[in-house]
Protein backbone atom coordinates (compact mmCIF):
# COMPACT_ATOMS: atom_id res chain seq x y z
CA UNK A 1 0.00 0.00 0.00
CA UNK A 2 3.26 2.20 0.32
CA UNK A 3 5.02 1.56 -2.21
CA UNK A 4 1.37 1.87 -4.29
CA UNK A 5 1.13 6.10 -2.68
CA UNK A 6 4.97 6.43 -3.30
CA UNK A 7 4.93 5.76 -6.84
CA UNK A 8 1.35 7.72 -7.65
CA UNK A 9 3.03 10.89 -8.37
CA UNK A 10 -0.28 12.59 -8.95
CA UNK A 11 -2.32 11.58 -5.70
CA UNK A 12 1.42 11.74 -3.32
CA UNK A 13 1.46 15.35 -4.67
CA UNK A 14 -2.10 16.38 -3.88
CA UNK A 15 -1.64 14.96 -0.08
CA UNK A 16 1.25 17.27 0.41
CA UNK A 17 0.23 20.42 -1.31
CA UNK A 18 -2.89 19.47 1.05
CA UNK A 19 -0.34 19.53 4.04
CA UNK A 20 0.65 22.38 3.15
CA UNK A 21 -1.93 24.35 2.37
CA UNK A 22 -3.28 23.15 6.31
CA UNK A 23 0.17 24.18 7.81
CA UNK A 24 -0.18 27.42 6.29
CA UNK A 25 -3.57 27.71 7.81
CA UNK A 26 -2.42 26.88 11.33
CA UNK A 27 0.40 29.91 11.10
CA UNK A 28 -1.76 32.46 8.90
CA UNK A 29 -1.39 34.91 12.16
CA UNK A 30 2.64 34.47 11.45
CA UNK A 31 2.23 35.47 7.35
CA UNK A 32 3.43 38.55 7.70
CA UNK A 33 6.75 37.50 8.63
CA UNK A 34 7.20 34.82 6.32
CA UNK A 35 6.32 36.66 3.22
CA UNK A 36 8.22 39.87 4.56
CA UNK A 37 11.29 37.48 4.80
CA UNK A 38 10.64 35.34 1.61
CA UNK A 39 10.46 38.76 -0.34
CA UNK A 40 13.76 40.50 1.23
CA UNK A 41 15.60 37.04 0.95
CA UNK A 42 14.26 37.25 -2.73
CA UNK A 43 15.36 40.22 -4.00
CA UNK A 44 18.36 40.02 -1.90
CA UNK A 45 19.33 37.35 -3.96
CA UNK A 46 18.51 38.86 -7.24
CA UNK A 47 20.47 41.80 -6.53
CA UNK A 48 23.38 39.32 -5.40
CA UNK A 49 23.48 37.26 -8.45
CA UNK A 50 22.92 40.74 -10.17
CA UNK A 51 25.99 42.18 -9.08
CA UNK A 52 28.42 38.71 -9.17
CA UNK A 53 27.52 39.11 -13.27
CA UNK A 54 30.34 41.82 -13.31
CA UNK A 55 32.00 41.66 -9.56
CA UNK A 56 33.61 38.01 -8.95
CA UNK A 57 33.28 38.50 -4.80
CA UNK A 58 31.83 35.83 -2.48
CA UNK A 59 28.22 35.65 -1.31
CA UNK A 60 28.44 36.58 2.11
CA UNK A 61 30.82 39.47 1.28
CA UNK A 62 28.03 41.59 -1.01
CA UNK A 63 25.05 40.18 1.41
CA UNK A 64 26.96 42.46 4.11
CA UNK A 65 27.32 45.03 1.97
CA UNK A 66 23.82 44.86 0.78
CA UNK A 67 22.53 45.34 4.57
CA UNK A 68 24.31 47.91 5.62
CA UNK A 69 23.67 50.04 2.63
CA UNK A 70 19.54 49.03 3.00
CA UNK A 71 20.31 50.12 7.02
CA UNK A 72 21.97 53.42 5.73
CA UNK A 73 18.68 54.10 3.69
CA UNK A 74 16.32 53.34 6.64
CA UNK A 75 18.04 55.61 8.95
CA UNK A 76 18.78 57.95 6.75
CA UNK A 77 14.85 58.51 5.88
CA UNK A 78 14.11 57.56 9.29
CA UNK A 79 16.43 60.76 10.66
CA UNK A 80 15.84 63.24 8.27
CA UNK A 81 11.88 62.51 7.23
CA UNK A 82 11.07 62.28 11.12
CA UNK A 83 12.55 65.49 11.51
CA UNK A 84 10.38 66.89 8.02
CA UNK A 85 7.77 65.63 9.81
CA UNK A 86 8.08 66.47 13.51
CA UNK A 87 8.72 70.26 12.27
CA UNK A 88 5.62 70.12 9.72
CA UNK A 89 3.10 69.05 12.66
CA UNK A 90 4.74 71.67 14.80
CA UNK A 91 3.80 74.38 12.09
CA UNK A 92 0.52 72.87 11.99
CA UNK A 93 -0.04 73.21 15.24
CA UNK A 94 0.87 76.67 15.36
CA UNK A 95 -0.94 77.65 12.94
CA UNK A 96 -4.17 76.32 14.13
CA UNK A 97 -3.43 78.19 17.82
CA UNK A 98 -2.68 81.57 15.95
CA UNK A 99 -6.12 80.78 13.91
CA UNK A 100 -8.08 80.77 17.77
CA UNK A 101 -5.81 83.70 19.02
CA UNK A 102 -6.89 85.78 15.92
CA UNK A 103 -8.81 89.02 17.18
CA UNK A 104 -11.35 88.57 14.45
CA UNK A 105 -11.92 84.67 15.61
CA UNK A 106 -15.51 84.38 17.94
CA UNK A 107 -14.23 81.97 20.71
CA UNK A 108 -17.52 82.11 22.53
CA UNK A 109 -19.28 80.91 19.82
CA UNK A 110 -16.91 78.02 19.15
CA UNK A 111 -17.24 77.31 23.20
CA UNK A 112 -20.96 77.33 22.90
CA UNK A 113 -21.26 74.98 19.97
CA UNK A 114 -18.57 72.76 21.73
CA UNK A 115 -20.72 72.92 25.16
CA UNK A 116 -23.91 72.37 23.32
CA UNK A 117 -22.56 69.41 21.47
CA UNK A 118 -21.29 67.38 24.50
CA UNK A 119 -24.74 67.56 25.81
CA UNK A 120 -26.53 66.27 23.01
CA UNK A 121 -24.27 63.39 22.93
CA UNK A 122 -22.93 60.60 24.33
CA UNK A 123 -18.82 62.32 24.11
CA UNK A 124 -17.53 59.84 26.37
CA UNK A 125 -18.23 57.09 24.40
CA UNK A 126 -16.80 58.54 21.29
CA UNK A 127 -13.32 59.46 23.17
CA UNK A 128 -13.04 55.76 24.71
CA UNK A 129 -14.15 54.20 21.23
CA UNK A 130 -11.64 56.82 19.41
CA UNK A 131 -8.74 55.68 21.70
CA UNK A 132 -9.17 52.34 21.22
CA UNK A 133 -8.87 52.78 17.82
CA UNK A 134 -6.16 54.80 17.93
CA UNK A 135 -4.46 52.33 20.40
CA UNK A 136 -5.20 49.19 17.92
CA UNK A 137 -3.49 50.66 14.87
CA UNK A 138 -0.58 51.71 17.54
CA UNK A 139 -0.45 47.98 18.16
CA UNK A 140 -0.59 46.58 14.29
CA UNK A 141 2.20 49.16 13.80
CA UNK A 142 4.37 48.04 16.43
CA UNK A 143 3.66 44.50 15.52
CA UNK A 144 4.29 45.31 11.77
CA UNK A 145 7.55 46.93 12.83
CA UNK A 146 8.96 43.65 14.21
CA UNK A 147 7.79 41.64 11.83
CA UNK A 148 10.03 43.68 9.49
CA UNK A 149 13.03 43.49 12.29
CA UNK A 150 13.10 39.83 12.59
CA UNK A 151 12.46 39.16 8.71
CA UNK A 152 14.90 41.50 8.11
CA UNK A 153 17.48 39.72 10.56
CA UNK A 154 16.43 36.12 9.16
CA UNK A 155 16.67 37.01 5.19
CA UNK A 156 20.32 38.32 6.47
CA UNK A 157 21.36 35.29 8.06
CA UNK A 158 20.09 33.41 5.06
CA UNK A 159 22.24 35.18 2.36
CA UNK A 160 25.25 35.06 4.89
CA UNK A 161 25.05 31.34 4.73
CA UNK A 162 23.25 30.70 1.92
CA UNK A 163 25.32 27.97 0.53
CA UNK A 164 25.86 26.19 4.01
CA UNK A 165 22.24 27.04 4.25
CA UNK A 166 21.46 25.24 0.78
CA UNK A 167 23.54 22.51 1.21
CA UNK A 168 22.15 21.23 4.76
CA UNK A 169 18.57 21.52 2.79
CA UNK A 170 19.68 19.14 0.25
CA UNK A 171 20.33 16.14 2.63
CA UNK A 172 16.67 16.08 3.08
CA UNK A 173 16.32 14.74 -0.62
CA UNK A 174 17.96 11.92 0.15
CA UNK A 175 16.16 10.65 3.34
CA UNK A 176 14.11 7.64 3.97
CA UNK A 177 11.15 10.29 3.24
CA UNK A 178 12.77 11.79 0.44
CA UNK A 179 9.86 11.71 -2.02
CA UNK A 180 7.96 13.99 0.60
CA UNK A 181 11.10 16.46 0.31
CA UNK A 182 11.39 16.24 -3.01
CA UNK A 183 7.55 17.24 -3.65
CA UNK A 184 8.21 20.11 -1.11
CA UNK A 185 10.77 21.26 -3.14
CA UNK A 186 9.00 21.04 -6.64
CA UNK A 187 6.35 22.90 -4.95
CA UNK A 188 8.61 25.56 -3.54
CA UNK A 189 10.32 26.21 -7.22
CA UNK A 190 7.26 26.50 -8.69
CA UNK A 191 6.04 29.49 -6.28
CA UNK A 192 9.58 30.70 -6.21
CA UNK A 193 9.75 31.35 -10.09
CA UNK A 194 6.25 33.30 -9.86
CA UNK A 195 6.19 34.93 -7.50
CA UNK A 196 10.30 36.31 -8.14
CA UNK A 197 8.42 37.61 -11.42
CA UNK A 198 5.85 39.47 -8.87
CA UNK A 199 8.57 40.92 -6.95
CA UNK A 200 10.40 42.26 -9.99
CA UNK A 201 7.04 43.81 -11.47
CA UNK A 202 6.08 45.99 -7.83
CA UNK A 203 9.58 46.99 -7.65
CA UNK A 204 9.00 48.61 -11.26
CA UNK A 205 5.87 49.99 -10.17
CA UNK A 206 7.79 51.59 -7.12
CA UNK A 207 10.09 53.08 -9.06
CA UNK A 208 7.46 54.16 -11.98
CA UNK A 209 5.00 55.68 -8.88
CA UNK A 210 7.93 57.40 -7.16
CA UNK A 211 9.03 59.40 -10.67
CA UNK A 212 5.80 60.68 -11.05
CA UNK A 213 4.64 60.98 -7.41
CA UNK A 214 8.23 63.10 -6.62
CA UNK A 215 8.14 65.35 -10.00
CA UNK A 216 4.26 66.07 -8.80
CA UNK A 217 5.26 67.32 -5.45
CA UNK A 218 8.01 69.17 -7.23
CA UNK A 219 5.54 70.95 -9.14
CA UNK A 220 3.75 71.82 -6.84
CA UNK A 221 6.21 73.35 -4.60
CA UNK A 222 7.42 70.55 -2.51
CA UNK A 223 10.94 70.77 -0.94
CA UNK A 224 13.68 68.32 0.27
CA UNK A 225 12.56 65.83 -2.96
CA UNK A 226 15.19 63.21 -2.04
CA UNK A 227 14.12 62.50 0.84
CA UNK A 228 10.40 62.54 0.33
CA UNK A 229 11.25 60.41 -2.62
CA UNK A 230 13.09 57.52 -0.54
CA UNK A 231 9.65 57.74 1.76
CA UNK A 232 7.40 56.99 -1.62
CA UNK A 233 9.70 54.52 -3.12
CA UNK A 234 9.65 52.43 0.31
CA UNK A 235 5.69 53.13 0.47
CA UNK A 236 5.25 52.35 -2.95
CA UNK A 237 6.78 48.47 -2.45
CA UNK A 238 3.16 47.65 -0.47
CA UNK A 239 0.71 47.48 -3.61
CA UNK A 240 -1.32 50.17 -3.68
CA UNK A 241 -2.12 50.56 -0.32
CA UNK A 242 1.40 52.04 -0.04
CA UNK A 243 0.19 55.29 -1.89
CA UNK A 244 -2.43 55.70 0.57
CA UNK A 245 -0.16 55.41 3.46
CA UNK A 246 2.19 58.49 2.49
CA UNK A 247 -1.42 60.58 2.37
CA UNK A 248 -0.92 61.29 5.88
CA UNK A 249 2.60 62.44 5.89
CA UNK A 250 2.46 64.52 2.86
CA UNK A 251 -0.83 66.24 3.77
CA UNK A 252 0.74 67.20 6.55
CA UNK A 253 3.60 68.82 4.61
CA UNK A 254 0.89 70.44 2.19
CA UNK A 255 -0.72 71.79 4.90
CA UNK A 256 2.27 73.88 6.50
CA UNK A 257 4.09 74.76 3.22
CA UNK A 258 1.04 76.14 1.13
CA UNK A 259 -2.85 75.61 3.12
CA UNK A 260 -5.60 73.71 1.97
CA UNK A 261 -5.37 74.46 -1.80
CA UNK A 262 -1.99 72.74 -1.52
CA UNK A 263 -3.30 70.11 0.36
CA UNK A 264 -6.64 69.82 -2.43
CA UNK A 265 -3.49 69.15 -5.21
CA UNK A 266 -1.86 66.67 -3.11
CA UNK A 267 -5.08 64.78 -2.32
CA UNK A 268 -5.63 64.91 -6.81
CA UNK A 269 -1.72 64.04 -6.84
CA UNK A 270 -2.53 60.67 -4.78
CA UNK A 271 -5.51 59.44 -6.32
CA UNK A 272 -4.20 59.88 -9.72
CA UNK A 273 -0.95 57.86 -8.94
CA UNK A 274 -3.20 55.43 -6.77
CA UNK A 275 -5.53 54.88 -10.16
CA UNK A 276 -2.37 54.73 -12.48
CA UNK A 277 -0.82 52.31 -10.35
CA UNK A 278 -4.45 49.84 -9.82
CA UNK A 279 -5.79 50.05 -13.22
CA UNK A 280 -2.59 50.64 -15.25
CA UNK A 281 0.43 49.52 -14.07
CA UNK A 282 -0.53 46.20 -11.92
CA UNK A 283 -2.44 44.80 -14.66
CA UNK A 284 -0.21 45.64 -17.54
CA UNK A 285 3.24 44.51 -15.71
CA UNK A 286 1.63 41.87 -14.11
CA UNK A 287 -0.28 40.01 -17.60
CA UNK A 288 3.14 40.88 -19.67
CA UNK A 289 5.49 39.67 -17.45
CA UNK A 290 3.29 36.42 -16.11
CA UNK A 291 2.05 35.68 -20.14
CA UNK A 292 -1.74 36.42 -18.50
CA UNK A 293 -4.42 38.78 -20.19
CA UNK A 294 -5.21 41.92 -18.48
CA UNK A 295 -8.66 40.53 -18.33
CA UNK A 296 -7.44 37.74 -15.92
CA UNK A 297 -4.99 39.62 -14.00
CA UNK A 298 -7.29 42.03 -12.81
CA UNK A 299 -9.58 39.42 -11.64
CA UNK A 300 -7.06 37.80 -9.83
CA UNK A 301 -5.93 40.91 -8.14
CA UNK A 302 -9.50 42.19 -7.06
CA UNK A 303 -10.29 38.99 -5.74
CA UNK A 304 -6.93 37.96 -4.10
CA UNK A 305 -7.51 41.21 -2.41
CA UNK A 306 -10.90 40.72 -1.37
CA UNK A 307 -9.91 37.50 0.37
CA UNK A 308 -6.32 38.31 1.52
CA UNK A 309 -6.20 41.74 2.10
CA UNK A 310 -3.10 43.72 0.88
CA UNK A 311 -0.97 40.76 0.51
CA UNK A 312 -3.44 39.17 -1.74
CA UNK A 313 -2.28 41.75 -4.00
CA UNK A 314 1.29 40.42 -4.17
CA UNK A 315 0.64 36.73 -3.65
CA UNK A 316 -2.95 36.42 -6.07
CA UNK A 317 -0.57 36.16 -9.02
CA UNK A 318 1.94 33.68 -8.01
CA UNK A 319 -0.93 31.46 -6.39
CA UNK A 320 -3.03 31.26 -9.71
CA UNK A 321 -0.33 30.52 -11.37
CA UNK A 322 1.28 28.01 -8.86
CA UNK A 323 -1.94 26.36 -9.60
CA UNK A 324 -1.92 26.67 -13.89
CA UNK A 325 1.72 24.67 -13.22
CA UNK A 326 -0.22 21.93 -10.83
CA UNK A 327 -2.66 21.07 -13.40
CA UNK A 328 -0.51 21.12 -16.24
CA UNK A 329 -2.05 24.18 -18.06
CA UNK A 330 -0.11 25.78 -20.85
CA UNK A 331 -0.51 29.22 -21.62
CA UNK A 332 -0.69 29.80 -25.29
CA UNK A 333 -0.18 33.65 -26.43
CA UNK A 334 -1.34 32.52 -29.84
CA UNK A 335 -4.34 31.29 -31.37
CA UNK A 336 -3.83 28.24 -33.30
CA UNK A 337 -6.11 26.98 -36.45
CA UNK A 338 -7.55 23.15 -35.35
Amino acid sequence: MYEKFVSNTRLRRFIVLALVIFILFLVRDFMTPILLTFIFTLISVKIVKFVQRYIKAPTFLLATILYLFELWLLYLLISRYSTILIDQVVSTYNSIVHFYQHKEFNSDVVTNFISSYFKNHNWQDKVESGAGIILEQLQNVGRLAIAFIVSFILSFFFMVEKEKTILFSKNFLSSNYAWFFQDLFYFARVFVETFGVVVEVQLLIAIVNTIITTVGLGLIGFTQLPTLAIMIFFLSLIPVAGVIFSCIPLTLIAYSTGGIQTVIYVLILIVVVHCIEAYILNPKFMSSRTKLPIFYTFVILLVSEKFLGVWGLIVGIPIFNFFLEILGVKIRTKLTKD
